[in-house]
């Protein structure tokens, strides 16, 4: 068993009131056990709370008005790891689950539908299977460039293959629409982990169906698979920002430590705009 502890705190400027979709509480989940939560939010207010029952997903909601609003999220975390078979077999499209046959659809950043005849090209030659993901993990890998700060928020998987650089969402949304063009089932994962570069963030990475079971995947290799605190399960990045806001707003802190015992935590910069604002 692993253990992941996690620090999380946001400061915004509320300019007017506004509405805010928080998505920054560990996810209900299977592959982890919450041993203890705690969120705090300056000043105290009325928030109301779901979950996508689905997936897992949970969010808070709530109505700030004008001034500084500030959000901290501790929790403890125990992961628990579930070996991966070296072999399994892609599901064929009659089979797919129902409730897995939505995460085949083309989305707003994962344009499966025109990026079909290149992932034929690319990897329509190999072997079925488990393995043929870890290829689409292997060249993400190795072929698109981590460059923050290069893409933006409505940078989609296509551009991503063209331009070769982006941030960890980039390649997952990559993974994610290679995956799609080839018939298997894919989504994308938002979470805690920690890592040493770049500064310590939330980290995105991708889910593919393989074997009658989901299976996570990471083409920036920059954190142990088995070691994400999953937050976010979705079709893509509209569906998991942790951060979704109406009304006039500025990011003034966003602060995120993931300390594994001996593992030194890492802090991040200072932020300056949400994940999604709305105005």
């Amino acid at each position: 068993m692993h253990t992941a502890n996690i620090e999380l705190m946001l400061d915004y400027e509320v300019t007017h009131p506004a509405h805010f979709l928080f998505h920054i509480e560990s996810a209900f989940h299977e592959g982890h056990k919450i041993i203890e939560e705690r969120l705090t939010i300056t000043p105290s207010m009325k928030v109301r709370t779901f979950s996508d029952e689905r997936n897992g997903n949970r969010f808070i909601r709530l109505d700030a008005s004008k001034g500084v609003l500030s959000v901290n999220y501790h929790a403890k975390v125990e992961l628990i790891t579930v070996p991966v078979p070296p072999h399994l077999d892609e599901t064929p499209v009659t089979a797919v689950p129902d409730d897995v046959l939505r995460f085949l659809m083309p989305s707003r950043y994962c344009e499966s539908d025109v990026m079909s005849r290149a992932a034929q090209q690319l990897f329509g030659h190999l072997p079925s299977g488990l393995s043929r993901v870890h290829a689409i993990e292997s060249w993400i890998h190795e072929s698109i460039y981590y460059l923050p700060g290069f893409s933006n928020s409505t940078t989609t998987a296509q551009e991503v293959f063209v331009q070769r650089a982006g941030v960890c969402r980039d390649f997952a949304h990559l993974g994610v629409t290679l995956c799609r063009a080839l018939n298997i089932p894919a989504r994308l994962v938002v979470g805690y982990v920690h890592f040493d570069e770049p500064p310590q963030d939330f980290h995105a990475v991708f889910e593919a169906w393989v074997g009658d079971r989901w299976v996570l995947f990471d083409g920036t290799k920059m954190a142990p698979i088995d070691r994400l605190v999953r937050v976010g399960t979705g079709r893509d990045a509209k569906d998991v920002a942790f951060a979704t806001i109406f009304g006039g707003v500025t990011m003034l802190r966003k602060e995120l430590t993931v300390d594994e015992g001996d593992t030194s935590a890492v802090r991040a910069e200072p932020a300056v705009q949400p994940a999604l604002s709305l105005v």
